[in-house]
């Protein structure tokens, strides 16, 4: 392993030496981001390499050493670095783990209603807001794409991009369907419903990644309508973009602006043709599926939040919290934190049986 970590740290030594030679701004983003995700490894390959150069001096001094106090505190040293040191290793091995390819990415995410109806629809707006109040307190920007209002507060769909190079790497285990167990504030007869909702996160693709050709789409322009169907502008500024190769349809009505709408549109069609793009290798590649704590699949149930009972429930891991309050107001430390810990555990021993 310490050959390999030495190229590493030569890896960043470069990277940090041409960033002091380099002046084009496209380059120095690049390199930023380059150095940016190679930064905790190489800080952590530092501590590495530095206790075991301390645990070979210990030993060299042992040696030599005749004074029995000086003795037992080099032994001392010696034992601790070592354990630090079997620590550590255990930290880089996770650590040195293929990274994701999105990691880094800006995303879109769509919430959109399934069954449940009404209730549905609200259950849209309440994931939405769970994740925005993560997302501030993350202090991670958010932007609303486009929106489906319902006429009672809900949304029949609502499409928003998170910009941070934290986004992926944090939401990216919340694709699939919620399921949702309360008493609907439409019931007036007190039952609990079960309704859900699911969801999508497609990483941003950057225009070199996907190509998309204005030959290949269709574009059509119409009023934009609000909750209910009603027409909501009196100009043709709502957008419907179909991509003919993939039979892809996007659509974008919250702005006022045709120009705006259409750009709104192309950043949901270029993820969305990322998405399938991904998709089709997944299908091809079944190792691939088995070091995924989920697939990412829409179709997939991934978590149930029992109202009645103050309960999340998320199935893929087995973790249950009873602060579902806290969580609906989006404390998803823990939520998140254990994904990502059970993530990088299938990983590591996927890893070791290669």
């Amino acid at each position: 392993m310490l050959d390999r970590l030495e190229k590493i740290q030569q890896k960043y030594l470069k990277i940090s030496d041409e960033l002091t030679r380099t002046s084009d701004p496209e380059s120095l983003k690049k390199l930023y981001k380059e150095r940016s995700q190679l930064t905790p490894l190489y800080e952590k390959i530092e501590e590495y390499t530095k206790l075991i150069q301390d645990v070979k001096d210990a030993e060299e001094l042992l040696k030599t050493e005749k004074d029995g106090e000086m003795r037992s505190m080099y032994e001392d040293e010696k034992k601790a670095g070592s354990e630090k040191i079997e620590s550590l290793a255990k930290e880089l091995e996770i650590m040195l783990l293929p990274p994701d390819p999105n990691s880094g990415k800006n995303i879109l995410v769509e919430i959109r209603a399934g069954t449940g109806g009404e209730e549905a629809g609200l259950f849209v707006a309440d994931l939405f807001r769970m994740y925005t109040k993560y997302a501030d307190k993350r202090g991670i920007k958010y932007e609303i794409i486009d929106t489906s209002p319902t006429g009672i507060g809900g949304f029949k769909e609502i499409v928003f991009a998170l910009e941070d190079e934290r986004s992926y790497d944090l939401f990216k285990f919340e694709a699939g369907t919620h399921r949702v167990q309360r008493i609907p504030a439409t019931e007036s007869g007190g039952r609990i419903h079960t309704s859900a909702v699911t969801v999508a996160v497609l990483p941003e693709a950057e225009e070199t990644e996907v190509e998309v050709n204005e030959s290949d789409l269709r574009v059509d322009v119409y009023r934009s309508s609000g909750a209910g169907g009603q027409h909501v502008n009196t100009t043709d500024s709502a957008v419907r973009i179909t991509h003919i190769p993939s039979g892809i349809v996007v659509a974008c009505q919250d702005e006022k602006s045709q120009h705006k709408n259409k750009a709104k549109a192309l950043r949901i069609l270029r993820a969305r043709i990322l998405e399938k793009q991904v998709e089709e290798k997944k299908v091809a590649s079944d190792a691939l599926k088995k070091q995924m704590v989920g697939s990412g699949d829409r179709s997939e149930r991934i978590r149930t939040y029992n109202f009645p009972q103050g309960r999340c429930t998320d199935h893929r891991i087995g973790f249950t919290s009873h602060n579902l309050s806290g969580i609906m107001e989006g404390d998803l430390d823990d939520l998140i934190g254990a994904l990502t810990e059970e993530d990088r555990i299938q990983r590591l021993a996927n890893a070791q049986t290669v």
